[in-house]
């Protein structure tokens, strides 16, 4: 091995450090927050065809104020079958139907439940963090066992994951911070 393996142990590092990062972004924003957001719905499975589809395969979803979300199903006949979806879901959402649209309001949330939204966030930053932790831990463990290469070049290569890591850390703190601020504005 030679020092293009170290670059190669970084380059997976910093792949594998991004996809815990990304992770972690469509984690969050999943959550619920006070303003409606169309990844909200991501999470509900509608029985549509004989089989259990994502919403957003069946209607278009739509956030056209900051409190309410559209569901559009593309098949009208599958209104009925959208709607109990919604509510099957954990979301704690009331659907209401007009025929052809769906409006979900959302409701304003208690101070208790974003206390317990803000814990959820902490919780799933800290899985990507783990994450992060993982990558960099394998490829401090690669460039140990790499032959042929200078003791400077192996602590560079460390020096470099170690900032990717850090970079990775800062970026999920800075979303972690952004939702909890987004979940506690009121």
């Amino acid at each position: 091995m030679t020092t293009d393996a170290l670059g190669d142990i970084e380059k997976h590092a910093k792949d594998a450090m991004l996809k815990a990062v990304e992770n972690t972004k469509r984690e969050l924003s999943t959550i619920r927050s006070g303003k409606a957001t169309t990844s909200l719905l991501d999470v509900v499975r509608v029985e549509a065809y004989g089989q259990q589809l994502p919403l957003n395969q069946v209607a278009s979803v739509s956030a056209p104020e900051p409190r309410l979300l559209t569901v559009q199903p593309w098949d009208k006949s599958l209104i009925g079958a959208v709607e109990k979806a919604i509510l099957a879901s954990d979301l704690g959402l009331n659907p209401a139907n007009d025929g052809t649209i769906i409006r979900v309001p959302l409701p304003p949330l208690t101070e208790e439940r974003r206390r317990e939204l803000v814990k959820v966030v902490h919780k799933l930053a800290e899985e990507g963090r783990i994450g992060i932790r993982h990558a960099r831990t394998d490829a401090l463990a690669k460039i140990k066992k790499v032959e042929h290469v200078s003791d400077d070049d192996k602590r560079r290569a460390d020096k470099d994951v170690q900032k990717l890591h850090d970079d990775a850390i800062h970026q999920v703190e800075a979303v972690v911070k952004g939702k909890e601020d987004e979940i506690m504005e009121v």
